[in-house]
């Protein structure tokens, strides 16, 4: 599915807007801050939830400690959380992650090409990839934790 598609599909009001596609996730590749690797064959078999946020994004830090709670939930049954930060350079995002430390793994857009294939103009957005690499849904906006459970729950995760 190439970017173009997901984003028409992926327009729509802030909260309300779901992506379901089933087909195949596009290739990525990212690189954490910590310098773990990841790419679609090494994720193969784990739920991938992608979040494209900003350090600037009010909306990104009140969803921060749900999301972040549904790592710590969820982790050990297979979900990776890839936390990509759009357009701000690494001392940038370094100095938030110093006062506001998170649970995921951040990843800039430079060191990525997930916010390429996803990103749709707002934040926060996410984008879940199921544990056969396919799309299984997507949000864009705040729809706060029932939402992102709801979300989850496409790829048996409960």
């Amino acid at each position: 599915m190439r970017r173009r598609e997901l984003i028409t599909l992926a327009t729509g009001s802030m909260t309300a807007c779901v992506l379901d596609t089933r087909q195949d996730a596009p290739d990525y590749k990212a690189t954490s801050l910590s310098g773990v690797r990841f790419s679609k064959t090494i994720l193969k078999g784990k739920v991938v939830l992608v979040q494209l946020w900003a350090t600037w994004c009010g909306y990104c830090r009140k969803e921060q400690p749900m999301v972040d709670r549904l790592i710590q939930e969820f982790g050990d049954r297979g979900l990776t959380l890839l936390a990509v930060n759009v357009g701000e350079p690494r001392d940038k995002v370094a100095e938030y992650l110093h006062d506001f430390p998170r649970r995921p793994h951040v990843v800039l857009e430079k060191d990525t090409n997930l916010a390429e294939l996803y990103h749709s103009g707002g934040f926060p957005a996410y984008v879940l990839i199921d544990r056969d690499g396919k799309i299984a849904g997507g949000q864009r906006g705040a729809g706060g934790e029932e939402s992102l459970r709801e979300l989850l729950a496409k790829t048996g995760l409960q």
